[in-house]
């Protein structure tokens, strides 16, 4: 089992940065995927970012391309969501999850995941 927590939420003005990070804990001497997905007021939640093991390939929702980057630190066993130029359609739960993977592969789909953090609270305002 691995554990997954999310902190740096809070609230923004818009235009202004964030840092997200998910630390993980338990079994992680394997290789995990690992991504961000958010979840608006009234919506189903969507994919945001994903990296595999190394780091070496990501994926973004078209929505946040070029503002938000996703990175990791594998010794540190912690995935961040860097968020720049942030607007009020960015106000969500940013989840993180994990998968473990052979190989590097990277995950955007909810499914594909077997490990979910309880989810940081972003709000930005106008």
């Amino acid at each position: 089992q691995v554990q997954l927590v999310e902190s740096g939420g809070g609230l923004v003005q818009a235009g202004g940065s964030l840092r997200l990070s998910c630390a993980a804990s338990g079994r992680t001497n394997s290789r995990y995927a690992a991504g961000w997905f958010r979840q608006a007021p009234r919506k189903e939640r969507e994919f945001v970012a994903a990296i595999n093991w190394s780091g070496g390939s990501t994926d973004y929702a078209d929505s946040v391309k070029g503002r938000f980057t996703i990175s990791r630190n594998n010794a540190k066993n912690t995935v961040y969501l860097q968020m720049n130029s942030l607007n009020p359609e960015d106000t969500a739960v940013y989840y993180c999850a994990a998968a473990a993977v052979r190989g590097s592969l990277y995950y955007i789909r909810e499914y594909e995941y077997a490990y979910w953090g309880q989810g940081t609270q972003v709000t930005v305002s106008s």
